[in-house]
């Protein structure tokens, strides 16, 4: 039998807006330890949005990030020697995780000069619903919806 599973600690909030997501975000985006350098690249990031887009920079990474989340993903299942990519709902905590690997992900892909703009730049594509992380959602979206045929081997 399995142990008991450990305690989440809680994250700190951030800062500047005080968000827990904020926190998060920034943490999954840090290399070496570095927070320092990778909230300044946060912080630079969401100016840079909130100077092209005229609104709130943290309003729109919220919703760009929701805009990335995928609901549905494909999970392996071996049946009968056979194996099968069943479609199973994503676990909110899950969900908020893979947008935002994702979000960095192709960020990090990105032409653009320093990390701070490639990470807005993403976030304005995601925003507008288009670019290479909220794709991805899509693709795997469209991949549940192929293999919807074998949900009746969920777990």
């Amino acid at each position: 039998m399995r142990k008991a599973t450990p305690k989440r600690k809680p994250y700190v909030p951030d800062p500047r807006f005080n968000d827990v997501l904020v926190t998060r975000f920034v943490n999954n985006m840090m290399y070496d330890g570095k927070k320092s350098t990778a909230l300044r690249t946060f912080y630079g990031a969401i100016d840079a949005v909130t100077l092209k887009m005229q609104e709130d920079g943290l309003n729109i990474w919220k919703k760009a990030l929701t805009n990335v989340m995928p609901n549905v993903e494909v999970k392996s299942r071996r049946v009968g020697g056979a194996t099968f990519q069943i479609p199973m709902e994503v676990r909110p905590e899950r969900k908020v995780a893979l947008g935002m690997k994702w979000m960095l992900e192709f960020a990090r892909k990105r032409n653009e000069k320093s990390m701070a703009q490639k990470l807005a730049g993403e976030i304005m594509a995601a925003y507008k619903e288009e670019g290479a992380a909220h794709k991805r959602k899509e693709d795997t979206h469209r991949m549940a919806e192929a293999n919807k045929a074998f949900s009746h081997f969920r777990f």
